[in-house]
């Protein structure tokens, strides 16, 4: 499945599930505890696991939870880019033509650091 696949089933389970027509700032707040439980994900990989109610799991399993939650923020994600009628596509160019003019070769090596 390629991006535009991912982001019309996205569109079309959302939305079949009436998850789309929620309000921005609810999305958005959806989207902010996904990333929390990202970071968690990854506290869980780096870390382990450290309170008395958290399952302490294999790498591999550690590795399958933050999969999972990066496909809930990429859901998120895809949801609001939707709501625009923006594309990943148009994401990723974006994002590529932003980070290539603001760190260009004669600047990379003065930035290194910022990213």
């Amino acid at each position: 499945m390629n991006v535009t696949e991912f982001q019309q089933w996205v569109k079309d389970y959302y939305e079949s599930r009436g998850w789309s027509e929620l309000d921005i700032f609810i999305r958005i707040g959806f989207l902010a505890e996904e990333t929390g439980e990202v970071a968690r994900a990854i506290r869980a990989l780096e870390i382990g696991r450290d309170r008395p109610d958290e399952v302490k799991g294999s790498y591999a399993e550690n590795k399958q939870e933050l999969t999972e939650e990066l496909g809930d923020v990429l859901g998120n994600l895809i949801v609001i880019a939707n709501k625009y009628n923006i594309s990943l596509d148009e994401v990723f160019q974006s994002h590529k033509k932003k980070l290539s003019e603001r760190y260009s070769n004669d600047r990379l090596n003065n930035n290194k650091a910022h990213f």
